[in-house]
């Protein structure tokens, strides 16, 4: 009985012992940041399109961590609102921002971003929706940090052509063409637009024969994914031998519609592609239901834009310190990597800080 009391005595002191700790190194970790301005840190103003955007989620969590210790950051959604974002910035240039980092909520707003920054003489690092070329040239202190959307179709061309060849059985109706549904982002935003062409032009020119059933802009959403798919599957069934998905979280929508429509395993299996490699398509690969995805490097990109931040705002050459290369367009871009089952080490790598 002794024995167990004084087990009893030592667990709790060493739960009590975990709290603490955990709470002091929160409390430190905001203090740092809060006296950040103080001890001359640069103060960093973050808006970001929607919180909710899985991939983005993930690119917000690494700009976090980077800046930690080097950077005062506040970060802020804009709940997916062109006009709550123009708000913000411009009370983020009232509190005296010495740099603004910009997820557009609209690409076209950009132009209306640099005009504020430019009067204001703030720099302005735009990531991940880019904006025209014009626009960001108008600016000396405007870049963009992302990534060659015309790589991810290319590379999620190649990726379903070579995965096509080695499962035979995916032709259903053996007639040697591949029929597919396209589930694209949203209208005009570069990344769907140019993943979606790029992707089917490179399985053309592996010289696989491609017939689309339909194509459907879900918007980057899980849940708008899972409901087209339910249509797809009531409209066209076992013609379906293909899902091609422009981001991993429409795709995981798609795969939760097959399987509560039992289409993913046996002869009904249908294969499912994305981009991203968000930790969640990596879990459905190796669960083997989802097929490939193309890595964009969340946490790359997020290390990028606070290192060209902090450089900006004590103005440095903007990659000093770095191994990022500017192209002649203002940008620095983050290579893709295409990810199957065969080098899931690759994705998983890109999440460990």
């Amino acid at each position: 009985m002794k024995n167990s009391k004084s087990t009893r005595v030592y667990l709790i002191v060493f739960i009590a012992l975990v709290i603490i700790t955990f709470f002091i190194v929160s409390m430190n970790r905001n203090i740092f940041m809060e006296i950040g301005y103080k001890d001359g840190f640069p103060k960093i103003g973050a808006v970001i399109y929607k919180y909710d955007d899985t991939f983005i989620s993930y690119v917000s969590e690494s700009m976090e961590e980077t800046s930690f210790g080097k950077a005062a950051l506040n970060v802020q959604d804009s709940q997916n609102d062109q006009s709550r974002q123009f708000q913000q910035i411009d009370e983020m240039i009232d509190d005296k921002v010495r740099v603004l980092v910009v997820n557009l909520v609209e690409p076209t707003a950009a132009e209306t971003i640099i005009n504020k920054a430019k009067n204001a003489e703030v720099p302005v690092i735009f990531f991940n929706k880019e904006p025209e070329a014009s626009v960001l040239k108008s600016y000396s202190n405007a870049w963009y940090v992302g990534a060659d959307s015309s790589e991810a179709g290319i590379l999620q061309g190649k990726m379903i052509a070579k995965l096509w060849r080695k499962n035979l059985q995916w032709d259903k109706d053996k007639d040697g063409i591949l029929s597919y549904v396209l589930l694209k982002g949203e209208p005009g935003h570069p990344d769907a637009e140019i993943r979606a062409k790029y992707v089917i032009d490179e399985i053309k020119n592996s010289g696989i024969q491609v017939r689309e059933l339909d194509s459907h802009y879900a918007m980057w959403d899980e849940v708008r994914a899972r409901g087209k798919m339910d249509q797809w599957i009531a409209q066209f069934g076992n013609n379906i031998e293909f899902v091609i998905s422009n981001n991993d979280t429409m795709a995981i929508g798609a795969i939760n519609s097959l399987e509560k429509n039992g289409y993913m395993s046996g002869d009904n299996f249908v294969p499912v592609v994305g981009v991203d490699a968000i930790q969640e398509a990596i879990q459905e690969i190796t669960e083997g239901k989802m097929v490939g995805t193309v890595l964009n490097d969340a946490k790359k990109q997020g290390a990028a834009v606070i290192n060209l931040a902090i450089n900006a705002s004590k103005g440095d050459d903007i990659l000093k310190g770095t191994a990022f290369v500017m192209g002649s367009d203002k940008s620095v871009r983050v290579p893709y990597v295409a990810i199957t089952k065969d080098n899931l080490d690759v994705a998983k790598e890109a999440y460990k800080y």
